[in-house]
């Protein structure tokens, strides 16, 4: 696996890492071991550390939230910003793929993608598949080449 190639590492991989037992928390595991060795490289957006934060915080569990996002943000060094270009993107990528599935979020990460290069995204979400110009990689699938 080389460590050139950029991805996009989505909320999920993190999260099943740190969470409960699930088919996901091995392999999300494996895959943040990587990043840890070097093995791949990957970044983040912002929207990332919002997740987390409203995921856990909507749970109640302010503490687990915030030490899982400054956990990640040691982890992942590059976190891109959420840009007015990366907005307006987005707008138009929930035109054309809301009606598909793809969720508000999902769209904005895309857009950051496209706009600083970054063509993979590890992730669990299935819908990411159907959305031109980027590939999905699952995280299943890149624990068993790495």
């Amino acid at each position: 696996m080389s460590a050139s190639v950029m991805f996009l590492l989505d909320v999920n991989v993190p999260m099943y890492a740190a969470g409960r037992e699930h088919p996901y928390k091995e392999a999300c595991q494996s895959v943040l071991r990587a990043v840890t060795r070097t093995q791949i490289t990957v970044a983040i957006d912002t929207e990332i550390v919002q997740e987390i934060l409203h995921r856990y915080g909507a749970l109640g569990r302010y503490t687990e939230a915030s030490t899982l996002a400054s956990d990640l943000l040691t982890l992942v060094p590059t976190v891109y910003p959420v840009t007015l270009r990366d907005v307006k993107l987005a707008i138009e990528l929930f035109r054309q793929y809301a009606p598909q599935g793809v969720r508000s979020r999902d769209v904005i990460h895309v857009a950051v993608m496209l706009n600083n290069g970054i063509r993979e995204i590890i992730s669990t979400d299935k819908h990411f598949d159907i959305i031109a110009g980027i590939h999905r990689v699952d995280p299943t699938d890149l624990a068993q080449r790495l």
